[in-house]
């Protein structure tokens, strides 16, 4: 992936576009013991209130009754809409485009999802991101097709309507673009750009479709096949191979996201969902299935996708995505106005299934504590992680680690460089660091 207008300086292009326990400090490591190494979510809120309280930024109410009201609470607001948009307040969340060939090809390239400027787990369906390697088809839903072909009993073509008639299923799932925040790895210095612009492809939806082991199923696969061709209907027909035990495990043919059809973005009027396998193989305006004995090894997972080694050669078929968090809360751009009490606050990941605990650090990796994981925690779903902090002013250096259910820990970035090529730069899922100046300002940084 080629990412354009990127540098070590802000560009305004992308940035734009209570118990006894101690409160985290960032000269302090003496954190809430707990055997079970999880942070009480009781316990939690009492000690970010106490470390509110205390706090600069806790302002009193004046004990004087003002009647002078604003005009938004004494005239008629606006009338009803056909579909609900953000308020003109919120016009600056919006996702970053990076466009690889600039305008020699406007429809290749991404726009990333400014997850600094959400919260919870689920991403908006118009700030999902979208990797777009020749623009977005215009379909037409009552003349597309799905054919599921090749070592079947029984080749078979389904409409929309058709598929819209079998029972579906909701899952929320993540999809993350193999290359989120290659510029991490590949740029020699650390690019000063929000966490959105380095690591905002990255999304998570309430998809809902039908298995696809439901309608192999029906085709019935021939004990020969063993792999599964996707294709799309894109111009430069976007295609990727997959084992057939993905497809018979937990693949989905998406036709809703988020309650609604599927944005044209996300591949309406369909598309299909690998959880926690890389973004490029989450097919989008799927139109084939072809079932083969073999991978078809298309331009799409040799040219490209691919994992470069220090030894000269390159791994491929590397599907499953790693371990991942990212801190969104404080991160790049942003500044503290004053010492005291802050949220540390981020999101969290991983290809292997759920998301077992979350680690903070505010000395550089020097010491970790847990934070506390907010809200649903499903597998191949981004988790929401949180932890009080009392900034004492003097500088920091902010990061977050995760451990999967299987044991796999997000490694550092000096871990990466050692296992991968010079040009690696698929697969990141390293250590994100955000150092916090003594002015309060918040920039990328790498140790």
């Amino acid at each position: 992936m080629k990412i354009t207008k990127l540098s070590t300086h802000k560009d305004q292009s992308l940035t734009e576009n209570l118990l006894d326990e101690p409160i985290v400090s960032s000269n302090s490591h003496k954190f809430p013991e707990n055997p079970k190494r999880e942070l009480d979510r009781r316990k939690f809120m009492q000690t970010s209130l106490l470390a509110l309280a205390s706090s600069p930024a806790m302002v009193m109410a004046d004990e004087s009754i003002k009647n002078d009201f604003p005009a938004w609470s004494t005239t008629p607001g606006k009338g009803l809409n056909e579909y609900g948009q953000p308020s003109k307040f919120e016009a600056t969340t919006k996702r970053g485009i990076a466009k690889a060939y600039g305008d020699l090809a406007p429809g290749t390239g991404s726009a990333r999802t400014p997850i600094e400027k959400l919260e919870g787990i689920i991403t908006p369906s118009g700030l999902h991101f979208d990797r777009s390697h020749n623009g977005t088809p215009d379909i037409d839903p009552t003349k597309h097709q799905l054919s599921i072909h090749g070592l079947v009993d029984r080749p078979l073509n389904f409409s929309i309507e058709n598929l819209l008639r079998y029972p579906m299923i909701s899952r929320t799932y993540f999809v993350e673009c193999a290359g989120n925040s290659a510029v991490n790895i590949i740029a020699p210095k650390p690019v000063q750009a929000t966490a959105g612009t380095l690591h905002g492809l990255i999304s998570c939806s309430d998809w809902t479709g039908i298995p696809l082991s439901v309608l192999l199923r029906e085709a019935g696969v021939n004990p020969s096949g063993k792999w599964v061709l996707a294709e799309g209907a894109d111009a430069p027909g976007m295609s990727r191979s997959f084992p057939i035990e993905k497809a018979m495990d937990n693949a989905l043919i998406a036709l809703y996201q988020n309650g609604e059809k599927i944005r044209p973005e996300q591949g309406y009027p369909m598309r299909l969902l690998l959880p926690g396998w890389e973004g490029n193989m989450n097919v989008k305006w799927l139109r084939s299935l072809k079932i083969t004995a073999e991978p078809t090894h298309t331009k799409d997972e040799t040219s490209k996708y691919t994992d470069p080694l220090p030894n000269g050669k390159a791994r491929q078929f590397t599907f499953e995505l790693g371990v991942k968090s990212i801190i969104t809360k404080p991160s790049g751009l942003m500044k503290l106005p004053s010492k005291g009490f802050y949220e540390i606050s981020g999101i969290a990941w991983s290809g292997a299934g759920k998301v077992a605990r979350v680690e903070i650090s505010t000395n550089g990796g020097k010491d970790w504590f847990d934070a506390m994981i907010d809200g649903p925690n499903h597998a191949f779903s981004l988790v929401r992680f949180r932890a009080p902090w009392n900034w004492n002013g003097e500088p920091a250096f902010l990061q977050s680690r995760a451990i999967d259910e299987r044991g796999n820990i997000q490694p550092t970035r000096a871990a990466y460089k050692a296992n991968n090529a010079v040009d690696g730069r698929y697969h990141n899922n390293t250590i994100v660091t955000w150092a916090v100046l003594a002015d309060g300002s918040v920039q990328n940084a790498y140790l």
